[in-house]
């Protein structure tokens, strides 16, 4: 948390400066945005056409998504131009049933990401009202209809029931980007309420009577509109079946499971009844159960002999895999005393910490607003004596739910030290509450450098240090990662693009590297983001999801307001104890207010680094380390410099000539137009006629031109921007001072 706390000081004072400024002042650079799709799925090995809304997008030339066999064509008019914002999506047969990610490349770069579900059931989209029982849209049994919720009011469905037959109702809105809180009601043919659902889950129904039943869904507050949207699931379900649930994207929590090589599926399954403890499953440890809390208030207990000195680490998994539960365990030794059976309690497990401080609530300006821990467990238990012993296993939350569905996943084994990641991209956190937090997707304009967060869950007692980076970038663009030291929770990784970096696009690879008995293993690490751009922090509460995989693009149609590395690039050297100064390079491609920016420092061993001044304008300055205040000793070391600024920012100006352009273009048309119909008017009234549509169409693209001009004109307008400020990287090796022996502890 070294970084986090220092940025947040770092920028305290930034947010009163925001404050003082009004609403003139925008926070961080725009960045591209995907914002819905409709329909936002469709059936594996079908086609569908796809409608998209966007933010800071322009000139769409692909959609993309992380699955390589959907695609996505763009439509033309029977005019031959494209049509804006409209896809033909083809989705091949094989693809699994699952949420993928959809994004665009546009001027900008890479948007961020929208879900976008595949189904194997046939699919519909709502296309007029049905807000009422005499407007319910008819909806066909197992199949899926995809809509927008209309604000204010109900959304009506109808469906034929038959007695007996099981029917299984699902409104996947959350976990498919939706801001939509659904309620789901299933009634009579009168429309009376026969069963509810306010939390998301799933409505199993079995009809008393043949007859018609509807469905009505709406938002817990009755919000609505584009960004509210769902798709609604109905499915004929055998009896004694799982029901079944729509796929979702994954909460961040889910960036520590699985283990490295957990087998598919477990080896053992959990037996009812298990609930008392004449009835505990025997079993032998190591092991790994699969199991549900269920029925309601379910306490699952397993009962196993173990020695002496033993110990032995417990992981469950239930949250992990996208349920709303908290899992704890009991561990309880068994005696016997004439006759007589004594427990013990030997460990109560609960969740699983996050790696860090995170918000408490839910925006950022103390703590982000990620949370790479989970309600599930990861804990260890020692036996103290040899003997009998009880493991139980709960929901704490499952005292009054009966949902078959809440499945868990039980791990007891020895010490498997091992480690899981994450990251996301820094976020500006200002305490005034303008912005909490932003969806930032890994565009890169020319010259920028971006920090990523990296944040461990270690696993089973492993504290080695992980060296953090990354492969498969556009040409261009570099990453560094400032490696997590020993036994911390947090590093971070800096993505630079050069100066000269033309447009690019690629599938990037994040990684760490540790050494676990012996031996160098790399474990994937999985990126993070906001669903949608957060605003209003006062208003909007940030939902973060972990991302299919991690586009990343660079382009030069912008440059960054400032790029500030070395004057070499090079790996600089000094010895312990010895004051070094490092030439720096600033290049300024905005105008920026104030009279200096004042940087810190980030970097195992370099965060208590004295602030660093360089003023505005200035095209160098100097870095100086005093080593013995840093108290460095010899190793190799990277750190990058951050901090915040505000610059003058123009939106696309160089769209700004080309509409006027057309503007000009648009004018002469008209002009020309109005010249012939007036020659015309006297001499031939149905060649006049025909002139005068000819001037009304010409006049009518000529209004159309001038109100573009007017917008482009004044998002190009420059406007004040605060937004986080990175230095490329800047390596250091530190050499022990003449006659004395090397150590690499560190303070």
């Amino acid at each position: 948390m070294l970084f986090k706390k220092s940025f947040s000081a770092a920028v305290a004072t930034l947010g009163l400066a925001v404050a003082s400024t009004g609403v003139a002042q925008q926070v961080t650079l725009p960045l591209p945005h995907l914002l819905t799709l409709m329909p936002m799925g469709g059936q594996a090995g079908s086609q569908t056409e796809v409608t998209l809304s966007c933010e800071s997008v322009e000139d769409i030339s692909a959609l993309l998504f992380s699955h390589p066999k959907i695609t996505a064509q763009p439509i033309t008019g029977l005019d031959g131009k494209v049509s804006p914002n409209q896809f033909k999506v083809s989705i091949a047969a094989d693809v699994p049933l699952g949420v993928y990610d959809a994004r665009v490349l546009s001027r900008l770069g890479v948007s961020s990401v929208r879900a976008f579900s595949v189904s194997q059931l046939p699919e519909i989209t709502r296309s007029k009202p049905n807000n009422t029982l005499e407007t319910a849209l008819p909806l066909p049994a197992n199949s899926i209809c995809n809509a927008t919720m209309t604000k204010r009011a109900v959304d009506f469905y109808a469906f034929d029931g038959k007695k007996g037959q099981r029917i299984a109702v699902d409104c996947a809105a959350i976990g498919i980007d939706s801001r939509l809180t659904p309620v789901v009601i299933l009634a009579d043919a009168q429309g009376r309420d026969l069963m509810v659902n306010r939390t998301g889950g799933v409505l199993d129904f079995t009809p008393p009577e043949n007859g018609r039943y509807h469905i009505k869904v709406s938002d817990l507050t009755f919000q609505g509109g584009e960004r509210h949207f769902y798709r609604l699931a109905l499915q004929e379900v055998p009896q004694g079946a799982p029901t079944p649930r729509q796929p979702q994207t994954q909460t961040v929590s889910a960036m520590s499971w699985p283990p490295v090589n957990l087998a598919p599926t477990a080896a053992a399954k959990e037996t009812e009844p298990n609930n008392q403890a004449v009835q505990a499953q025997k079993i032998t440890l190591p092991c790994d159960i699969a199991g549900s809390f269920f029925p309601a208030a379910d306490v699952d207990t397993f009962e196993f002999t173990a020695k002496k000195g033993e110990v032995w680490w417990v992981e469950v998994a239930s949250e992990r895999l996208g349920l709303n539960t908290d899992p704890f365990i009991l561990v309880q030794q068994v005696t016997q005393k004439a006759g007589k059976e004594t427990l013990t309690d030997v460990a109560e497990l609960y969740d699983i910490a996050p790696p860090m401080k995170v918000s408490t609530n839910g925006y950022s300006y103390d703590g982000p607003p990620y949370d790479a821990g989970s309600p599930d467990v990861n804990g260890k238990f020692e036996i103290k004596e040899d003997g009998t012993y009880r493991l139980q296993v709960r929901d704490l939350f499952g005292g009054t739910r009966n949902e078959a569905g809440n499945i868990y996943r039980l791990i007891v084994r020895q010490a498997t030290p091992d480690f899981s990641l994450a990251a996301w991209a820094v976020h500006m956190t200002l305490r005034n509450g303008d912005r909490s937090a932003l969806s930032k997707p890994m565009a890169l304009r020319a010259g920028e450098s971006r920090a990523f967060e990296v944040v461990v869950q270690r696993r089973d007692g492993f504290d080695g240090e992980i060296h953090i980076g990354m492969d498969k970038l556009p040409a261009g663009v570099t990453a560094e990662g400032l490696k997590i030291a020993k036994g911390k929770s947090v590093g971070h990784l800096i993505l630079s693009a050069s100066h000269e970096a033309k447009p690019g696009f690629t599938i990037a690879n994040l990684f760490g590297r540790a050494t676990l008995n012996g031996q160098e293993v790399t474990r994937p690490c999985r990126v993070a983001s906001m669903e949608w751009p957060v605003k209003d922090a006062k208003g909007e509460i940030p939902a973060p999801r972990l991302m299919a995989d991690i586009p990343v693009s660079v382009t030069d149609s912008e440059h960054a307001p400032i790029t500030l590395e070395t004057a070499e690039d090079k790996v600089w050297e000094a010895k312990v104890g010895e004051t070094l100064k490092i030439p720096l390079k600033v290049t300024w491609h905005n105008e920026f207010t104030g009279t200096s920016l004042k940087l810190k420092a980030y970097g195992d061993g370099l965060t208590t680094l004295k602030e660093v001044d360089i003023p505005v304008k200035a095209t160098t300055a100097e870095l100086t380390l005093d080593l013995a205040a840093l108290k460095i000793v010899p190793g190799d070391y990277t750190f990058a410099l951050y901090g915040s600024g505000v610059s003058k920012y123009r939106y696309n100006p160089a769209a700004v000539p080309l509409v006027e352009a057309e503007q000009k273009k648009a004018e002469l048309l008209a002009t020309t137009a109005a010249a012939e119909a007036k020659k015309l008017a006297a001499t031939d009234a149905q060649a006049a006629k025909v002139a005068a549509e000819k001037q009304k169409q010409a006049e009518a693209l000529m209004a159309d031109a001038v109100k573009r001009m007017k917008s482009v004109s004044a998002v190009a307008e420059p406007k004040d921007t605060v937004d986080i400020i990175v230095s490329r990287p800047i390596r250091l090796s530190v050499k022990a001072a003449a006659g004395v022996a090397i150590s690499t502890a560190k303070p």
